[in-house]
């Protein structure tokens, strides 16, 4: 430890940077994908939609309940904090 920066510090704070910063919108934006499947080769005319499958409603709802419970455990962090 250098006594003008904790390095155990910064990198706890950079992990929890990437996982909140790129991770929860990724993650996000995973839930999102799962509901709007991109079109199979030889689908219908442009113009109509497929819908998307029970599995992929399950991980857009296990992709948002992670972001959804990661929201409100900081705001119970912030509010919580002495």
């Amino acid at each position: 430890m250098n006594s003008w920066v904790n390095l155990e510090a910064l990198w706890k704070i950079m992990v929890v940077g990437l996982l909140a910063g790129a991770g929860l919108p990724a993650l996000f934006a995973i839930g999102v994908r799962a509901l709007n499947p991109p079109a199979r080769a030889g689908a219908p005319a442009a113009g109509r939609r497929t819908s998307a499958g029970p599995l992929n409603y399950a991980v857009a709802v296990l992709c948002f309940a992670v972001v959804l419970a990661a929201i409100g455990w900081g705001i119970s962090v912030i509010v919580n904090h002495r």
